[in-house]
């Protein structure tokens, strides 16, 4: 394959995640959050309370990354962080109640989302699941790649 810029997917990735960054934070900022933020606030509206390690594994984000944008949260009302009763090492994420009335008008945001790709949802979710197979292969052979140096 020659090297040209449009022959490399990673381009194609990139700017796709561009333009999704640029659509959402047009249909979050009514929410008040960024994009990483409405991520976070996902990942609890599903399963909360969560700890901070569970948090960042299910975000990708080192500790580096999800601290602040967890005080940013915290700052906002949103959540609430608390050492565990059962392990002090471990701290717990949990949603306040500003945090949890917030997550109706969130709902709408995917439907949005939806309309805006012009992908109907069997399209979006073949989508989704090449992205999901493309991710596991690259991160098995980074890993190779980590592992060989």
């Amino acid at each position: 394959m020659k090297l040209l810029l449009d022959n490399q997917v990673c381009f194609d990735v990139h700017a796709a995640s561009r333009a999704l960054d640029g659509l959402y934070r047009g249909l979050l900022r009514d929410l008040g959050l960024t994009y990483p933020q409405y991520l976070a606030m996902m990942v609890l509206w599903e399963r909360e309370p969560v700890t901070v390690k569970e948090l960042g594994a299910a975000l990708r984000l080192d500790s580096g990354t999800l601290s602040p944008l967890l005080k940013r949260l915290e700052a906002a009302g949103l959540v609430r962080r608390e050492r565990s009763a059962a392990d002090e090492r471990s701290v717990l994420v949990r949603l306040t109640p500003d945090g949890a009335a917030l997550r109706p008008e969130a709902e709408q945001v995917p439907g949005r989302l939806l309309a805006a790709t012009g992908l109907d949802v069997e399209e979006l979710a073949a989508f989704r699941s090449t992205l999901r197979r493309l991710t596991a292969a690259v991160d098995e052979a980074a890993l190779a790649v980590r592992r060989a140096q």
